[in-house]
Order: structure tokens, then sequence, then C-alpha cells
């Protein structure tokens, strides 16, 4: 896990390298003030010599001096190397989930990526922090001032020897019992995130239901897991402090005295006395910033491991060795395709799937929810893989081509597809970084979307919500295959998305996509007929199987679920908002 993450560490790297040394130098001054002291006591102070004092004062200073000045640069190094080791964390993992499939998706909820990203980040940061600074300074602390103290006095220095192991075997004992708490609080921050995304991107629909109370109530349970778990492993890691106090009066009473029968023997001076208590206090101080080190790798191990899964998670799709650049046109076949969700793979929920589209055909895909339309044209730009069987798109495997190439070659329009926070123009980006405003317009017109935007007093600079806020549902959705229309696609996928408009409109959209797009393939995915009863070939699914395929006349000669629907939307009476 430790050499995963220094991976990461980059640019940062040289910083962390510079803090140690820095440490280093610091805490060999440090420890020679004491002994400096002792000098200045019974050398120059109880002997009366003034010129001795001058002298060890300037010491002293310069020591005190080049400790401080070696300290702020220590700081400032182990916080540059920090932050740019949280930065390089979260480019690294934002990078590596750009390249996910949905497969690889479906093993983290959002919420949880969000914590990883921001919560465990800034816990490793903390942690990194600490350890390149304290984890070099306690152990040299430690070493160099046991041994001045035995320099000094070898008999009362061996009461640290004594101290040592009782703080080291509590402390193994409060990190075993607190460790699993800490796991346990970073999935109740992942609850948490969800409640709290959930409610702010359905906000509306709270309200509208006049559910606020019973959004708090779930946030509140989640808050209050946090605290449960968070109370219990503090209480743990409180006990750490009693302890290290416990140890270090104790040892100031021993050494008091120790000293005292020394000096009342001769055998010690004044000065030897003030510097073994500032070298006990360094060592019980050095023991209790190693404690504190210890508790902040325990905080921030859940956290590690958790940012680790996402930095080593393999995307599930990936190129070929020598993959293919360009989609000749959009032919579409299915041979024996079955799929299944990652962990269900005993159960498919496609399977059996032959198909054969041709290039330019107009096709309508008709099932009811969870029947696997969606499923059947993810699997055409690669966003998941066929389990089994063979999806070929141009004459080629899908596998066969480079990521980039196929999806820029396939358009998918998703019933609620997004709508970033930005300007028209900026959005109409996303389908070409380089489209004019003519072809703007072009696609604009194609999707029935010039008689609104037109009315928009900036034009193509309006500025667009984040998520489409400021659009009503059916506007997103047409500036959505607006954009989609801009890349040019080979194949052009309506999933449902035109569900928010009303008929004539969406009549107007297909009919607009004929007559321009003659040699893209179109597969309209739809509830209603109404929206694919003019497509040249129909395709019914049904519990993850093609149930029939066939024009409108044909479905409704001999398709029994194709007639059920077309009754029930009949009788119905098929009635659409307009928007």
């Amino acid at each position: 896990m430790i050499k995963e993450l220094l991976k990461h560490a980059k640019s940062s790297l040289k910083y962390t390298l510079i803090t140690p040394c820095l440490v280093a130098l610091e805490v060999a001054l440090e420890v020679m003030i004491p002994y400096v002291t002792q000098a200045l006591i019974d050398n120059g102070i109880n002997k009366g010599d003034m010129k001795y004092v001058g002298i060890a004062s300037v010491i002293l200073l310069l020591l005190a001096g080049m400790g401080m000045v070696l300290g702020i640069l220590s700081g400032w190094s182990s916080t540059k190397g920090s932050t740019g080791f949280a930065k390089n964390l979260m480019d690294d993992m934002y990078a590596n989930i750009q390249n996910f499939s949905f497969s690889n998706i479906d093993k983290f909820s959002t919420s949880s990526l969000i914590t990883r990203l921001t919560t465990d980040v800034m816990n490793v940061r903390q942690s990194y922090q600490m350890t390149s600074r304290l984890a070099t300074r306690c152990p040299i602390m430690l070493v160099a001032s046991i041994i001045m103290a035995f320099m000094i006095s070898p008999k009362i220095a061996l009461i640290y020897l004594g101290v040592a192991p009782v703080l080291v075997i509590c402390l193994i004992l409060i990190i075993k019992y607190a460790f699993p708490l800490f796991e346990k609080v970073f999935k109740s921050y992942d609850k948490m995130n969800k409640v709290v995304r959930e409610n702010v991107k359905g906000v509306r629909v709270v309200k509208s239901f006049n559910s606020q109370g019973k959004e708090i109530e779930k946030f509140e349970d989640a808050s209050g897991d946090i605290y449960k778990n968070y109370s219990r492993a503090e209480r743990l890691l409180a006990l750490n402090s009693p302890l290290m106090q416990i140890c270090i009066y104790t040892c100031m009473l021993l050494i008091a005295w120790l000293c005292s029968k020394a000096m009342v023997g001769g055998t010690l001076g004044e000065g030897a006395l003030v510097a073994l208590i500032s070298y006990t206090m360094s060592i019980l101080m050095s023991l209790m910033m190693f404690s504190m080190v210890f508790v902040m790798i325990t905080m921030s191990r859940a956290s590690a491991e958790r940012i680790v899964e996402v930095l080593k998670e393999e995307p599930s799709i990936v190129n070929p060795e020598n993959p293919i650049y360009e989609v000749p046109n959009g032919d579409i076949e299915f041979k024996n395709v079955g799929f299944s969700y990652i962990g269900d793979s005993n159960k498919e929920c496609m399977s059996n799937i032959n198909l054969k589209i041709n290039n330019g055909e107009m096709i309508g895909i008709l099932g009811g929810t969870g029947s696997g339309k969606t499923t059947l044209i993810s699997l055409l730009p690669r966003l998941y893989d066929a389990t089994s069987g063979e999806v070929i798109v141009g004459g080629h495997n899908v596998k066969e081509y480079d990521i980039k190439s196929l999806r820029d070659s396939v358009s998918v329009v998703l019933q609620k597809n997004v709508l970033f926070s930005g300007s028209l123009r900026d959005n109409m980006k996303w389908g070409n970084p380089n489209v004019t405003d003519e072809q703007i317009a072009e696609a604009l017109e194609i999707a029935s979307a010039t008689d609104f935007v037109s009315n928009f007093k900036d034009g193509y600079d309006h500025y667009i919500e984040q998520g489409g806020a400021n659009l009503s549902g059916g506007q997103k959705q047409r500036l959505c295959i607006a954009r989609a229309l801009i890349k040019d696609p080979k194949i052009l996928i309506l999933d449902d998305s035109t569900s928010a408009v009303d008929t004539a409109t969406d009549k107007k959209i297909k009919q607009g996509l004929r007559d321009t797009k003659p040699n893209t393939t179109k597969l309209i995915i739809a509830q209603r007929i109404s929206s694919v009863q003019d497509a040249d070939k129909i395709i019914v699914i049904d519990n993850g199987k093609i149930n029939g395929i066939g024009t409108h006349e044909e479905l409704m000669a001999n398709n029994t679920i194709y007639q059920e629907v077309y009754q029930s939307q009949v009788k119905g009476g098929n009635n659409d908002d307009n928007n």
C-alpha cells in the first residue's frame, strides 16, 4: 500500500526527502542546548567565570537561532511536499476514474468516490505531513537524548529504558482496537455523502412532497453513525494522553529524587540536573509525538486503503494492442451476445441476441422497464463489454477499435442526459471542440431547438445552469440531441431522449434525422409506440431477449407484446405535455 501511494508522490518527493535532512539538523542542534546549558551552569555560573558564561550564552543563542531557522524550513518543505502529494493523489484518482468502464463504476458508489477524493485524501495528506517531520524527529531526538543522558549519568538514564517498553505496548493495543472503528467511520461518511447528494439533487421533489422532515431524519441517522464510531475510536485514542502524562511525571519524580541524592553526595552538579530534566522532557515528548504519528497513521490507514482501491482499479475495458482508428460505417451486428453484470455472473440479463442492422437504417427498440434495452445499446460504444458473443460495428468487433475513435463514432443521448454549467456554446463543444456557429445552428434545427434558442437574448452565449436547471425537460433533451449530432457520428442512439417533448416535436426530430442524416444509423429507444412506428424496423425486447423484429404493421399482425403495448397506449390516450 505504501509503495503504491509513494508512486504518486512525483514532484513532491524532493520536498519530502529534504524535510528529514532539515529535521535531523534541527534535532542535532536542539540536543546540544541542554549539554551547553549544563556547562554554562557548572563551569560558568558556579565558578564565577563570566567569560565562560558569555561564550556559552552566545553558543546557546546561535544554536537556538539556527534551530529556529531549520524548523521554519522543515515546516515549509513538509507542507509543500504534503500538499503536492495530496494534489497528485486527487489528480491520479480522478484521471483513473475517467478511464473506468461502467462495470468499474458499478463497484463504487458516487458518494464513496467523492469521499475518497476529498476526506480520505485530506486524512492521508495530514498523515504524510506529520510523518515526514515527526517520523524523523522523534527517533533521532529519542536516541540522541538517551545517549546524552547516559553521558551525564548512566545510572539515572536507565529510567528511560524502563518506561519506553510500557508506552510501546500500550500504544500497540490502542491502535489494534481503534483501526477497525475508523474503517466504519469512513463507510459512514460514504452514507452521509450519498444522503446529501440525493437530497440536493432532488430538492425540488423533496419540497413538492413536503418530505424535509424525512430527509432530515436520514441525514441524522447517517451523521449519528459517524458520531458513534468516531466517538468510540477517539475514546480509545484519548487514553494515549493520560498514559504519556503518567510516564512523564513518574520519570520526573524519579529523576528529581535520584538527582537530589547525587547532588547531596557531591557526585552531580546543578547543571547536570537541569540537563537531565531537559533530556527527560525531550525523550518523553519524542515518545508522545511518536504516539501521535501512530495515531494519525491509524486514522489515515483506512483512508489510504480506500484511495489505493481506486488507484489500483484496472479499467475493465482497454484498447487492443493494434487498434483500428476509423469506423467505416454504421453497420451493426450482434452475434449470440450475452451479458451479465459484475457480481452477478450466474444471471444473464441479456442472452442469445442475434441482430443485424444496416448502415443508415432507423431502428426502433421497444420494451418494458428492465427488459435490457439500455444494456443492449451500451455494448456498442463499449460502455460495457459483452460477456459472450460478438458485437460488430462497421464490419469489425468493437473490441478491435481504439476506444476513443469508437466512442467518437457512436453518440448516445440518454433520457436523463446532463448539461453542464456554462454557455450553450460551451455545451455544444462537448460534441466538437472546434464547432462553428453554423454547425451549431444546423444541429439545433434538426433537434427542433431553434425555436426556443432564438428567444435567448444572448444567443449561443446564454448561460446554462448546472444540470440545465434553467431549462425545461424537453429543452434539455433537444439540446442534448443537438450536442450528439455535432459529433457527426456513424451511429446515433436516442435512449428515450424525446420522452419530455410532445408527439409533434418528436415526429419533427425523427423526420429531420431521416432527411439530414441518411448515412447515420439511428437507434431509437422509446416507451411510446408513436416514437418508433415509422422506423425501418422495430425490435421488441423482453427479459433480455429479442421477442420480435419487424415493421409496425408486421408486429401488429404477429407480436403479442407489441399489440398489448399499442392497445394500452391507444386506450390511455397517449397524452403528452408540451415542453
